[in-house]
């Protein structure tokens, strides 16, 4: 556990997680450690504390906010008389919940069975069993348990190269998103930072926007039409969170696929959180993995920017602190939004390029294709054609000036 996180704002962050699946919390603790112990990690005062408290509000499911080993786990369900998930349970349930896309799937169904096989001992009711193998087989038999595990096995085995397939065709997917015409804008930020409620506020879109954590896992897009009249693509995805388990590191970074292609990257902070700084060191960490491992290029930095959200918590967008380059808004009561839009126009604009070209007056669809998705800056019409000044973005011009 971080010791820089203050141990409430620890509390808080499992209570929301417990909540975004649906569980209503009727008791939580802060439990200091003195020493981990490895048979159930907290002390036998404590789990007897704890245990008349899970008895008296009938808890069916208890959640402790660290990594338990088998061992840990078993024990302390056998101690309090009901089931037990510790962070790596709790989030991969979640993940598994909301996951759709078909790597997110793939990923999150691989990463539950890594940590489910190395569990087999404590919640697989039927371990004591053994199955009756034939003599002619050769051996006694294998128990349950190694029977469970080999399956386990197999299904990993059969997953990772599921998983290699839907790898090689990202390409094409990828391909087929640069055909897209309009540039595309990323939302990033920790979870619960309100992305879903600033991409409705901006987009009026009813994407599903809750005081939750992680109600968006995997990326929805709509269109945003900026001040000047460019079009361009929102996308929203899932938020970030401290200590990601290594088991879902990968499932995770498969729903961020949306931001390795983004032109813009817009990085949603919650102002008013009292973690917010390290928070954005959370995203921040998450992002430059990315960018050692190839999923991000390594500038990403110069096309990301900080929006500063929840600022009606602080008294405004006045009250909030912004640097250069960042914005203050309020996604829930607009302060803020138009600035915000004016800089996104801006940011895009100071990518583009500015190219002339003369076009035939019988060739309509060309001429309107250009009002569509660049910024047309001058015009003359000759007699058997127009000659169009407009601002580009790179990858717009090099589509434009393909041979056809």
């Amino acid at each position: 556990m971080d010791p820089s996180r203050a141990a409430q704002a620890r509390l808080d962050e499992a209570v929301g997680l417990a909540r975004s699946i649906g569980l209503a919390v009727v008791h939580t603790a802060i439990l200091p450690l003195r020493t981990r112990r490895p048979s159930t990690l907290l002390g036998a005062g404590q789990m007897e504390s704890e245990k008349g408290q899970l008895e008296s509000g009938h808890v069916t499911v208890a959640i402790v906010d660290a990594a338990l080993s088998p061992v840990q786990q078993r024990n302390l369900e056998r101690g309090w008389g009901c089931k037990v998930i510790d962070r790596t349970g709790l989030i991969l349930d979640i993940f598994g919940e909301r996951a759709a896309t078909r790597e997110g799937s793939l990923q999150v169904e691989l990463a539950h069975l890594d940590y489910q096989r190395s569990r087999l001992v404590r919640s697989w009711t039927h371990l004591e069993r053994q199955r009756g193998g034939f003599g002619f087989l050769g051996g006694p038999g294998e128990t349950q348990i190694e029977a469970d595990r080999r399956l386990i096995t197999d299904r990993i085995v059969r997953l990772k190269r599921e998983l290699e397939g839907v790898r090689r065709t990202r390409g094409l997917h990828r391909s087929a998103r640069k055909r897209v015409p309009y540039p595309i804008i990323a939302l990033v930020g920790y979870t619960n930072a309100g992305k879903s409620t600033l991409f409705n506020a901006l987009t009026g879109a009813d994407v599903h926007a809750q005081d939750q954590l992680f109600a968006t896992l995997d990326p929805t897009m709509r269109g945003l039409r900026l001040p000047s009249g460019r079009q361009a693509i929102l996308s929203d995805t899932v938020g970030f969170i401290s200590e990601l388990p290594t088991e879902l590191v990968a499932a995770f970074r498969a729903t961020l696929e949306e931001v390795a292609e983004a032109d813009l990257i817009l990085h949603v902070r919650d102002a008013a959180h009292p973690d917010s700084a390290a928070q954005r060191a959370d995203v921040l960490s998450v992002l430059d993995g990315m960018a050692r491992d190839g999923t991000l290029d390594e500038d990403y930095q110069r096309r990301t920017m900080e929006v500063l959200n929840k600022a009606d918590l602080l008294g405004g967008v006045g009250a909030a602190a912004v640097n250069q380059g960042s914005v203050a808004v309020s996604a829930l009561t607009g302060e803020g939004l138009p600035a915000l839009l004016a800089m996104l126009d801006a940011r895009l604009a100071a990518g583009m390029e500015q190219a002339e070209y003369d076009i035939g007056h019988q060739d309509g669809a060309r001429l309107a294709w250009l009002y569509e998705h660049g910024e047309v800056i001058g015009r003359e019409d000759k007699e058997d054609a127009a000659r169009v000044t407009v601002r580009l973005l790179p990858a717009d011009r090099a589509r434009f000036e393909r041979p056809h």
